[in-house]
């Protein structure tokens, strides 16, 4: 089962933009020694929206090799061509990804209709495992919970990343499901409330930096211990704020480079954090010793 602290992994890049496979190697052997349930390849984190089909297929490769079954491998397969969707999830499945991660298509605005057609889809296209994506903030378009009801009856969609830091909406969703597939968090600051109220894990920004504290969180927040789970978010609350000071991944690739777990080459039409905001991210990171 896919549960706990799910990071959404970055892909390192050199400055020039070309992709860095040997940080991409020391992240994946870095979570895999820090308690990490399950790794996102190539998810928004892993700025997929700029990677060509081949390297997007190539970094997906990559973590399933390094991980070597040691934890699930959930790889981004989203997009707003439901075609191009089922080509990426079908390449996910041949290179050996446990599930994919497929975000509701974002720009065309599809009716819910749509949106349950589009999904439906690709889940009767190619046998794995599918993971729904809710991000309405990204994305411009709203996954009902009524429609996320509908998918769940689809046999090889097993979850939804709610994204919406909505806990009631959240809440209600996981009790309408009544166990018929996985919720997960999508949104940090909020994840551990979730998590209380039933949902398996959460995929994580704030996980590139601190896998080991984000574990422990989850952790507590499934054993049902409020009090710790609360004052632990409370502590990391920091770092959760300076993860999206701007537009993710801008933040949390300067904090892996102020670390020295890679260099913080990004793609446009993202770009380096603004120099404004880098004492923000400073600060968060020295709470932890992480510079």
């Amino acid at each position: 089962m896919i549960a706990g602290s799910i990071v959404a992994l970055v892909t390192p890049m050199f400055p020039d933009g070309s992709l860095d496979w040997e940080s991409l190697d020391r992240l994946v052997d870095f979570h895999l020694n820090n308690r990490t349930g399950a790794i996102v390849a190539v998810g928004t984190t892993g700025e997929s929206a700029t990677l060509d089909p081949d390297e997007h297929c190539q970094v997906i490769k990559r973590v399933v090799d390094r991980v070597a079954g040691r934890i699930p491998v959930i790889a981004g397969t989203g997009a707003n061509s439901t075609t191009e969707a089922i080509a990426l999830t079908a390449a996910a499945k041949k290179l050996g990804a446990d599930a994919c991660l497929l975000v509701a298509p974002y720009y065309n605005k599809p009716t819910q209709e749509g949106l349950f057609l589009h999904h439906k889809k690709i889940a009767e296209s190619v046998e794995i495992d599918q993971i729904l994506y809710n991000v309405p903030g990204r994305t411009a378009v709203d996954m009902a919970n009524e429609t996320t009801i509908r998918l769940a009856e689809v046999p090889n969609i097993v979850g939804i990343k709610d994204a919406t830091g909505d806990i009631a909406r959240g809440t209600d969703l996981i009790r309408a499901l009544g166990g018929k597939i996985d919720v997960y968090s999508g949104d940090d600051p909020t994840a551990y409330e979730l998590i209380l109220a039933g949902a398996k894990g959460n995929i994580s920004v704030t996980a590139n930096v601190l896998p080991l504290k984000m574990a422990e969180l989850c952790e507590f927040a499934a054993k049902g211990d409020v009090a710790e789970a609360k004052k632990l978010n409370q502590g990391l609350m920091a770092v959760h704020d300076a993860m999206f000071i701007e537009a993710n991944p801008i933040p949390v690739k300067y904090a892996l480079a102020r670390m020295g777990s890679m260099e913080g080459g990004i793609r446009l039409p993202l770009t380096p954090l603004t120099e404004a905001c880098h004492k923000n991210v400073d600060n968060a990171l020295q709470q932890f010793g992480l510079i």
